[in-house]
């Protein structure tokens, strides 16, 4: 996406066009709602068109960055929290369709509230069409660690709710969450119900759970609980599996209600407070790209690769000393796990976290090699024969063939060296956040000696 734009002082019509036509497609891959995605796309067109380019970007970087902070303004600003200021017991109200994981995110939320907010939670279920839910709730919110209200079919909800809350009253009890009935389809009977019972509590906060995995039809759900209850949050569940989430955008456009919660995995304690600008970047599948820049142009030393590629370039050898800076480079820039978090899903995924810890080490060990090495070994690595390959060995504490593989890694990288006669080199740093180049991903890891 990024790369098809560069050297361009400000954003024009034209260089934005194939651009915005990518996000649209983006969008519309993670389930966003067409006319949502239509009215996303026009305001960030409007943010971007004539926006001044810096010098160390390209306009398809500030466009990514325009398009990255537009998501995660529409998804919510920052962390919004649930109201608790009310005199006990604070009602919550969960609503949502069948099958939208309201019951386990009622439980998951009850874990929450005990662990994060330290208060005392009762729930009860109002559901007194399926009596397996009233039962499910049971099981689920004992293994929360939270108080259960006894409830039954023959019984009416609001009758439920009002014993639960002078119960919850009686006992000294913090919150108290309601989980109501839920429909495989939106019906007038199911959302009179709620109607009722949220007039005869009167929560401080009613959150629409809803299934990520949805995606359009989503929108159509919310706007029918939107129209029947005054909204005041979202929990979006099943954020683990495939979907991309980009119901988050549907749900948030057509509410106006902030999201509260992500469900993360069916765990008890799979809940996460939503983070609108982690989202964003999962919507687009591009990861982290806009921190990824910035962390890119802050951890290299763009004067210590100048020197390196002069060196270079004036005949000057590529020694064991440039390959240990290297590689402190690569740690400044958080190691590799840090720059992996950032990379777009698709690219994270396929470097599983086992291979990054591998490197990780690999990374230490080829450090505590060059550390043991004498100041004229690492000037001079032919010098490294058999005898001081045992000695650098025991001094690192790994085995020679461990200074063998090294040296052999090194080698490499000073073939490369010798090819690029250090304008190569400088080009590739460029790439990696230098004063008019592309600090995005063009580069891999080669610029980092890996």
């Amino acid at each position: 996406m990024v790369k098809t734009m560069r050297g361009q002082a400000r954003i024009t019509e034209s260089n934005v066009q194939d651009m915005l036509r990518e996000v649209r497609m983006a969008l519309l891959e993670a389930d966003v709602a067409l006319p949502v995605v239509r009215d996303f796309i026009a305001r960030v067109k409007e943010r971007a068109l004539g926006a001044e380019v810096a010098n160390s970007l390209t306009p398809g970087q500030v466009l990514v960055s325009i398009v990255h902070k537009e998501l995660a303004a529409t998804m919510g600003e920052g962390v919004a929290d649930l109201n608790l200021a009310t005199q006990p017991p604070a009602i919550i109200l969960m609503a949502g369709l069948q099958g939208a994981g309201k019951t386990t995110t009622t439980a998951k939320l009850t874990r929450h509230l005990i662990e994060r907010r330290k208060k005392k939670v009762l729930t009860v279920s109002a559901d007194v069409y399926r009596p397996a839910a009233i039962e499910q709730l049971k099981t689920v919110t004992k293994q929360a660690g939270g108080e259960w209200f006894p409830s039954s079919g023959d019984q009416k909800p609001r009758d439920i709710a009002l014993a639960a809350l002078d119960y919850a009253k009686k006992h000294f009890i913090d919150v108290l969450l309601v989980d109501t009935a839920g429909r495989l389809a939106i019906d007038e009977a199911l959302m009179a119900e709620i109607r009722d019972l949220h007039a005869t509590l009167d929560p401080v906060e009613t959150l629409f759970v809803v299934d990520a995995m949805q995606g359009q039809d989503a929108i159509n759900t919310a706007r029918a609980f939107k129209e029947a209850l005054p909204l005041t949050g979202i929990v979006l569940t099943k954020l683990d599996g495939d979907s991309r989430g980009g119901a988050a955008l549907s749900v948030r456009q057509i509410t106006g209600a902030p999201i509260k919660f992500a469900g993360v995995s069916e765990k008890i304690d799979g809940l996460e407070v939503f983070d609108a600008e982690r989202h964003a970047g999962r919507v687009l599948g591009m990861g982290d790209i806009v921190a990824l820049v910035e962390e890119v142009q802050k951890g290299v030393d763009i004067e210590a690769a100048q020197k390196l590629a002069e060196k270079v370039k004036g005949g000057g050898g590529f020694d064991l000393d440039d390959f240990l800076a290297q590689i402190s480079q690569m740690k400044k820039m958080g190691g590799l796990s840090g720059l992996l978090d950032k990379l777009p899903t698709e690219l994270a995924a396929k470097a599983g976290q086992a291979d990054m810890n591998k490197a990780e080490r690999d990374v230490r060990r080829m450090e505590g090699i060059i550390r043991s090495m004498t100041p004229l070994e690492r000037r001079k690595p032919e010098l490294i024969k058999a005898s001081r390959k045992r000695r650098i060995a025991a001094g690192a504490g790994v085995q020679v063939q461990e200074v063998n593989r090294l040296l052999n890694q090194f080698e490499q990288m000073q073939g490369m060296m010798k090819k690029m006669k250090g304008g190569g080199l400088m080009k590739m740093m460029k790439r990696f956040g230098g004063k008019k180049g592309l600090p995005g991903m063009g580069g891999g890891m080669g610029g980092m000696g890996f």
